[in-house]
């Protein structure tokens, strides 16, 4: 095989998975979105002028659904992996989730006026280690569990009067409450149980689209009839619970945005079974090598306003710039050309070379054969 036909195959042979990467691809340029655009209206499905709101709460939402559906594949995909290998795989990532802390740790001391996700991230991947032994009969049910339990948790942890000390906000930043693991591990779980599922199974991308589907028009149906608002959530416990705005963490929007993105995921699942998998090809690169391109966004917008503005804190003067054409654009373009001339993404490599070296394989593990990703 030819130097470019092994990166080429690298990035659409048969040992990725094209849909996951197009989910993360959309996941991440979603979150792109929502840094660096203006949206001022919430999602209207009726008003074409306030779709571009779908990123607002949903892009980190399958982004996180994602990290799930990646711990399952790497711990064995449908069948966990035995004793030896598990034990191997999950110090490995443990040792990446110290790493994305770090990572997000320095991110964040750039400035960018942004809740840079990695140490939430980091915080889920620890708390999801004991669950990878789990199969999906018990994993589907568990993260439909804390869904629904953890919402009503969240509002009592919102409100400690902790997080109005000094102290509050540097550990908020540090981990992560933006996206609080609390209750964002719900979706972590669900995305380990559809990777135990069969990911690649086109009964299960069926029911991912229907069942994620149905979760959707519950979650955000339910905020839309009983009209749920911003001073109601501010106003009582059961207005902060019963609500789907976004980033809000009540109990409509953790059912109705974990809905969606199990919908996309399925969605990008099937439509990678089609030809169409060789248009999305820029979009699956960028999400072949997500934390490559994440961070690349936040440096390079700490390096634009640091340049340009008076402060690389300047929301409003950084997004005047007009930034997120050329951001995303420029990334898609940097992401393709990397994956098809060199391969895997560069923090990618590092993470894994890292967990590697921190964790050689055992002996007898290092004679069974890889599982499929």
């Amino acid at each position: 095989m030819s130097w470019l036909a092994s990166r080429w195959d690298r990035l659409s042979g048969p040992a990725r998975i094209g849909g996951v990467d197009l989910a993360r691809g959309l996941a991440v340029l979603g979150m792109f979105a929502a840094h660096l655009l203006w949206i001022t209206e919430p999602f209207d499905p009726a008003d074409p002028s306030t779709w571009i709101a779908v990123v607002q709460g949903r892009s980190s939402i399958l982004f996180a659904t994602l990290a799930g559906v990646s711990i399952g594949l790497m711990t064995g995909g449908r069948m966990p992996l035995p004793a030896a290998r598990m034990i191997t795989a999950r110090r490995r990532l443990a040792v990446r989730a110290g790493l994305l802390w770090v990572l997000g740790i320095l991110l964040i001391a750039t400035g960018v006026p942004v809740y840079v996700i990695l140490p939430a991230y980091a915080l889920m991947f620890l708390l999801a280690l004991p669950l990878t032994s789990l199969p999906a009969r018990v994993l589907l049910p568990l993260a439909g569990g804390l869904a629904v339990v953890m919402p009503f948790v969240q509002i009592l942890l919102d409100a400690l009067p902790f997080w109005s000390t000094p102290a509050g906000y540097p550990v908020s930043l540090a981990i992560g409450w933006h996206y609080p693991f609390t209750t964002w591990i719900a979706f972590v779980v669900a995305g380990i149980g559809v990777a135990r599922a069969g990911v690649t199974r086109w009964r299960v991308q069926v029911w991912l689209v229907v069942a994620g589907t149905a979760l959707a028009v519950i979650g955000y149906g339910a905020g839309a009839v009983s009209g749920s608002a911003p001073e109601a959530e501010a106003a009582s416990y059961l207005g902060a619970l019963w609500t789907a705005r976004a980033h809000s963490t009540g109990l409509l929007e953790v059912i109705g945005t974990g809905g969606f993105a199990i919908a996309v995921l399925g969605a990008c699942l099937l439509l990678c079974r089609t030809v169409l998998v060789w248009v999305v090809l820029p979009l699956r690169a960028v999400g072949a090598m997500p934390l490559t391109a994440y961070t690349l966004q936040l440096l390079v917008w700490a390096a634009i306003a640091g340049a340009v503005l008076d402060r690389v804190g300047d929301l409003t003067g950084f997004r005047g710039l007009q930034p997120f054409w050329p951001l995303t654009i420029g990334t898609v373009v940097v992401c393709t050309a990397w994956a098809l001339l060199v391969g895997r993404g560069p923090l990618e490599t590092i993470l894994d070379g890292a967990s590697r070296f921190a964790v050689p394989e055992g002996p007898r593990a290092a004679m069974r054969p890889v599982p499929r990703r």
